[in-house]
């Protein structure tokens, strides 16, 4: 049986996507108060940057991958306009389900649907633009996911990846000993749950850094890949484009 790992730990692949969504179970609810704590605000930056390089059109076709409780597929959506469409999905459904209630919340109705980035259910060439943020990391067979990717885009379409990533060295003490000390009592304060927190850690750690993923970016079809460092590599947003 093939094994992978689930943030430091070793476990059966069939295993993992079972204790991810043990992870989202626990902390959908306080995800969006835990997301500002954690990052003093700045994924809301980083987001909205994201939405700055898609550069979408009104009547364009977007997938919103692992979109949990929103953020990115209600600011597409008013890219887009009525006549666009975004379809917002993600594994876990109690992340879905928070981030329906909270759009319809604000009067956005979107198409939502549980699906795994390993096997979409959409048609070959469909969409203008594919985004996933914060939620590769999570995925067990990354290359496989952006195979799917890269499947359901239009020629010249394009992935967006905002993702953690690997930190300038200035700061790698720093920022290691707040993930690994801070962030899990965070977790315990405010959602009741340090070892998720733990586990967001970890799965940092265990992401491919930028220049990895951009050849597995690559790897995946997509003819040109390049990527953006935020704040100091803490995070980075890939794009890749599909050529043919």
């Amino acid at each position: 049986m093939s094994t992978t790992h689930f943030g430091f730990k070793t476990v059966n692949e069939e295993d993992k996507a079972k204790e991810v969504r043990r992870v989202f179970d626990s902390v959908a609810s306080k995800y969006d108060v835990m997301n500002d704590l954690m990052s003093a605000g700045l994924h809301r930056a980083w987001k909205a940057y994201a939405v700055l390089v898609a550069n979408l059109r009104p009547g364009q076709q977007v997938l919103d991958i692992a979109g949990g409780t929103g953020d990115l597929a209600g600011a597409f959506a008013k890219k887009v306009g009525p006549t666009g469409t975004v379809v917002h999905t993600d594994i876990n459904e109690a992340m879905l389900r928070t981030g329906r209630e909270r759009m319809l919340n604000a009067g956005r109705v979107l198409p939502t649907t549980v699906c795994d980035a390993e096997h979409l259910p959409f048609a070959d060439g469909q969409f203008d633009l594919v985004s996933v943020a914060f939620g590769l990391r999570n995925m067990t067979h990354k290359d496989r996911a952006l195979r799917e990717m890269q499947r359901v885009l239009k020629p010249g379409g394009r992935l967006l990846v905002l993702e953690f990533s690997e930190v300038a060295p200035p700061l790698r003490k720093a920022y290691d000993w707040y993930s690994f000390n801070i962030l899990p009592k965070l977790g315990q304060i405010v959602a009741g749950d340090a070892d998720s927190y733990r586990y967001l850690a970890e799965s940092i750690r265990m992401h491919p850094n930028q220049d990895s993923l951009k050849a597995m970016m690559h790897e995946a079809g997509f003819g040109h890949v390049d990527y953006h460092n935020l704040t100091a590599g803490i995070a980075a947003l890939h794009v890749g484009i599909k050529c043919a």
